[in-house]
């Protein structure tokens, strides 16, 4: 790995005696990555942390949390979320990581690092449930990522160079419960109608078509149904300040990434490290 910097969304967990940012520069030092220093932003209590490593001869890094167009992300927003004319409470278990990096070039980026909530039924007891489940999360999914686009607008506003990465758990036409919302949360962070829009490749490719090939980035083993499920799950959204910047995506899917799929190890390894897969920006600075 030859990254300067690295967003790690599931990151070791930094609770009582746990120090994730420890872990993780103990992790680079054992294997001699350049990208050795780690910063984290709010801590959680789910036991999977977004934190950032990077390497501190290419850029300087500050976790510079912001209340600008939106409450600071370790707080908590009012929205209604069932049009009964009563706000609920929203609030992220898993707070986004916001970053001021500067890059030896002197450019400098805002980058937002997210874990977006789960719409997996968890605790569903029967298709009843499952339904009643699904919909109060892709709610809340919903709500976060309209919280994050205002965030999101204040910076573009500015004229800052934005990145937005991480998982989404959603993606144009993933699951059935999109219909009753028109709209997934990818398409709410990436901008809609009036104002700058962020661009993520793959995201383009999801939103132009329903039926047919798109990219992948995660891949999950169904319970009791002999098979996988391949989905779109991980984005890097960028300004277009920052797409103009010669910007390259690319996903390090172990089937689909010819170099990937030729070396065996490293197939194995992506098989093994995790169900989702390293999605890379490269940018000529």
């Amino acid at each position: 790995m030859d990254a300067d910097g690295v967003m790690i969304i599931e990151g070791p967990d930094s609770h009582a005696k746990r120090d994730g940012v420890g872990a993780l520069e103990v992790f680079a030092a054992r294997f001699g990555l350049r990208a050795r220093k780690a910063v984290i932003g709010y801590v959680n209590e789910t036991q999977q942390e977004i934190l950032f490593l990077y390497d501190p001869d290419v850029v300087s890094v500050r976790h510079d949390p912001r209340d600008d167009g939106a409450p600071l992300f370790d707080q908590s927003m009012l929205m209604d979320l069932d049009v009964d004319a009563t706000p609920e409470t929203i609030c992220w278990s898993k707070p986004p990581l916001e970053l001021e990096v500067t890059h030896a070039s002197g450019t400098v980026f805002r980058l937002i690092g997210v874990h977006a909530k789960s719409k997996a039924p968890h605790g569903a007891r029967n298709d009843a449930e499952v339904m009643q489940i699904s919909i109060a999360n892709r709610r809340k999914q919903l709500a976060q990522c309209i919280w994050l686009r205002r965030r999101v607008e204040a910076h573009l506003n500015a004229h800052e160079h934005v990145i937005v990465m991480g998982d989404f758990n959603d993606g144009p036409g993933l699951d059935e419960y999109e219909k009753l919302f028109g709209r997934s949360g990818v398409e709410i962070v990436l901008g809609e109608g009036q104002g700058e829009q962020l661009f993520d490749p793959h995201a383009r490719m999801a939103l132009a078509q329903r039926i047919g090939a798109m990219p992948v980035t995660a891949r999950f083993k169904l319970r009791g149904e002999g098979r996988y499920l391949s989905a779109l799950l991980d984005y890097i959204m960028v300004s277009q300040n920052v797409r103009s910047m010669g910007a390259q995506w690319t996903i390090l899917h172990p089937f689909d990434h010819v170099e990937c799929f030729e070396n065996k190890d490293l197939c194995s390894a992506l098989l093994t490290a995790s169900d989702h897969f390293p999605v890379v920006l490269d940018l000529a600075l």
